[in-house]
């Protein structure tokens, strides 16, 4: 699992090329990554291919809809989110320092996934 979490100054386009820089030796296997409409824009596609060679695609909102609308992929995204957020200490950010904040979520991931191993037949 990687994680890499910023102040909230810090654009999503730097934050994610800090996240992926080192993450081609660890999935070799990755070929495409879905990024929202933040991500758009020919600088950070060209910059995914050159570092590992992945395939960007933006995931846009359906032309003329208004509001709120269901878009691909998304739903992965929010749904780890509100896994997340079942844990007390993810609800609100008391942490001083970026990496306990990354630790928690760490934490709160392998609580996840052990009590998915345990209901297993």
């Amino acid at each position: 699992m990687s994680r890499y979490v910023t102040p909230a100054n810090v654009h999503d386009t730097f934050g994610a090329r800090c996240l992926l820089a080192g993450l081609k030796y660890f999935v070799p296997r990755l070929t495409k990554i879905w990024a929202d409409q933040a991500y758009q824009g020919h600088e950070f596609a060209d910059w995914c291919m050159a570092t590992g060679n992945w395939d960007l695609e933006v995931v846009k909102r359906a032309p003329g809809v208004r509001g709120w609308s269901q878009q691909p992929r998304r739903w992965i995204v929010e749904r780890t989110f509100a896994w997340l957020l079942r844990n007390r200490r993810l609800v609100v950010d008391y942490e001083r320092n970026v990496q306990t904040s990354e630790t928690l979520i760490e934490v709160a991931m392998v609580r996840l996934l052990l009590a998915r191993l345990g209901h297993r037949p």
